[in-house]
């Protein structure tokens, strides 16, 4: 019988680690054998404790502060072994800034780093503001042990106009232009939590931009991005 844990933390752009004060709640979704399986922590650093043989992988889903719903919430998984006594495992995730709104996010942010926008002087405009550009890091630990990334996305790639999967990617293209900078974060993460081995897609952390290949997603995910886009912007 091993004892393990797991818990959040988070690098700032040195590698130094620091308490993950930019989420509110971590969820860990254990293996069924497990009473009560899922497991929602509000409190730091977010440490889950068990015991067993077995080993497996853990959804994890952080939220992030300040950002209500799904639209802060990340998903990453976590492969629980016991190769070593303790390892680390790093994750990207994606968080909107802003100069404007959430101004408790982003003090704690800039305990670890600096902003977008305050690189641009005060009065950064939006197409400045719209993700962490710098690599941060969340860091998981267990007896076993997982880590998660802080970093940034809102770009979105036009594809050539053409239909798959009666998905017009023109409009769908078009659709995604106008969506709000949180919208587009709900979208990559949509993307990010579908992603195959054949959809093209390149997220650049260091320059803050995600880029996609709509011709290479699946029908699935398409429908799914239009209905989305379709909600949010009112295209028909």
């Amino acid at each position: 019988m091993r004892k393990w844990s797991v818990q959040i933390s988070m690098l700032d752009s040195q590698g130094k680690e620091h308490p993950a004060k930019i989420l509110d709640k971590v969820t860990y979704t254990l293996h069924p054998t497990f009473a009560n399986p899922i497991r929602t922590l509000k409190q730091q650093p977010f440490r889950v404790e068990e015991q067993g043989w077995g080993e497996f992988d853990i959804p994890i889903a952080v939220h992030i502060l300040g950002i209500p719903g799904k639209a802060g919430e990340r998903k990453i998984q976590h492969d629980l072994n016991f190769l070593q006594e303790k390892y680390v495992n790093d994750h990207v995730i994606s968080i909107p800034v802003s100069p404007t709104r959430n101004p408790a996010l982003n003090k704690l942010l800039a305990e670890t780093g600096s902003l977008p926008f305050e690189e641009s002087g005060a009065g950064a405009s939006s197409a400045n503001s719209g993700s962490i550009g710098t690599k941060r890091k969340l860091e998981s630990s267990n007896g076993a042990t997982a880590t998660a990334a802080t970093s940034a996305d809102n770009k979105s790639k036009k594809s050539k106009g053409a239909m798959k999967g009666n998905i017009d990617l023109e409009k769908l293209s078009q659709g995604l232009t106008k969506l709000s900078e949180d919208d587009l974060i709900v979208v990559v993460q949509m993307v990010t939590d579908n992603r195959t081995n054949e959809m093209n897609i390149k997220n650049d952390v260091d320059n803050g931009e995600f880029t996609m290949d709509l011709y290479t997603l699946p029908d699935s995910l398409l429908k799914s991005l239009w209905d989305y886009v379709k909600k949010h912007t009112g295209e028909a």
